[in-house]
């Protein structure tokens, strides 16, 4: 599949998909980005999962592990902008490669296009930044379980996503880079 391309083809839906670790400011990122472009808004995949936990009996370690939840989220996107336009803010992550080009083969089949950006963060950075959370302190040790599982993803997260170094960024500043790839 190789990068997909940075410029959204006339007249079609956009979506700006932020992938990174847990911690590399995903969330933050989005909140920028959706202040700083017009049209935008965000949408959480996670919600699909926690609708989803109410539903499938199956135990699995991830709901990204469900078929369904790949579907939904895909499905989701599309109907958004079918309803409402504007640019989509996924902040995500995604570290099985198979699961990446299921979602996004999915949304580019329907003329949306889909902008993957790895937000990458050195692992001192990062660490630091799970550890000093406050919000999300419950999850600290599942974070950065999560570490190894990131460094063994990036040859294929370098490959098919744009990358933006933001260990020493402010939030704002990585938000205009992501926003200076569209």
């Amino acid at each position: 599949m190789g990068r997909l391309s940075l410029f959204a083809r006339e007249g079609t839906a956009l979506i700006v998909w932020l992938n990174g670790t847990f911690g590399a400011g995903k969330t933050t990122a989005a909140d920028e980005l959706v202040r700083m472009l017009p049209d935008a808004r965000t949408f959480d995949p996670e919600y699909v999962g926690f609708m989803l936990r109410h539903f499938i009996t199956e135990p699995v370690g991830d709901f990204q592990d469900w078929p369904a939840w790949r579907a939904l989220v895909a499905e989701t996107a599309v109907q958004l902008h079918s309803h409402y336009g504007g640019t989509l803010i996924v902040p995500m992550t995604l570290l099985r490669r198979g699961y990446a080009r299921e979602i996004f083969s999915s949304v580019t089949g329907r003329s949306v296009d889909v902008r993957h950006v790895l937000l990458h963060v050195d692992d001192d950075e990062l660490v630091r930044r799970i550890e000093a959370d406050e919000v999300e302190k419950g999850a600290r040790g599942w974070r950065l379980d999560h570490v190894a599982a990131y460094r063994e993803a990036l040859p294929w997260l370098r490959d098919d996503a744009e990358v933006i170094d933001a260990t020493s960024l402010a939030p704002a500043d990585v938000a205009r880079k992501v926003a200076a790839l569209l």
